[in-house]
């Protein structure tokens, strides 16, 4: 299922370029500002009457992007494990934080939301750190597939469980080389 009504905020668009690429997780739609990647959207993220111009190719925007792109392919072909791009996520003090986190936790490996509240300075807060990773809009890049249940069940993903079990698949074993569309 695809989160059409919980897109995450992108601040003023004038100022945004994007691109879209097809991966084996299916459709993904880049978003830069001038100072970094804004976001990484999944199919029916953003809705079809955007107002985000399409990326022409010249400008800071664009090269971020292309730069997105080129570091997404790697990542899906086995090649990086990890992303070196400038980022401009719109969110909250605490958003921008347990995003942080996220960046922190190694490719290949998974915590729980009780463990990222935990390093967040307090562990009671897991269902905050769950919504703001619900808000996180630079998918795949800010790693918040790589945070799970307690119990270790694959809980919430925006692009769908499916998706999640698949990216945690690539990244554990290589095995998510097989695409999902």
């Amino acid at each position: 299922m695809h989160r059409t009504t919980n897109i995450p905020p992108l601040g003023d668009h004038s100022a945004l370029v994007r691109t879209s690429m097809s991966t084996p997780v299916g459709e993904l739609t880049l978003i830069a500002s001038q100072r970094g990647l804004r976001a990484v959207l999944w199919h029916g993220e953003l809705p079809a009457d955007s107002d985000i111009a399409a990326s022409a190719g010249k400008g800071r925007g664009a090269a971020i992007l292309s730069e997105a792109a080129l570091q997404l392919d790697e990542y899906f072909a086995g090649k990086r494990t990890e992303f070196d791009l400038p980022l401009d996520p719109v969110g909250t003090e605490f958003q921008a934080a347990a995003w942080a986190e996220l960046r922190k936790i190694p490719f290949g490996e998974t915590i729980s939301y009780g463990e990222q509240a935990r390093r967040l300075g307090d562990a009671n807060k897991s269902r905050a750190v769950g919504a703001a990773n619900g808000r996180n809009p630079i998918s795949i890049i800010v790693p918040c597939h790589r945070v799970i249940g307690a119990n270790g069940a694959l809980t919430g993903f925006a692009a769908g469980v499916d998706v999640k079990q698949w990216l945690l698949r690539h990244e554990r074993h290589g095995e998510g080389q097989l695409s999902l569309i």
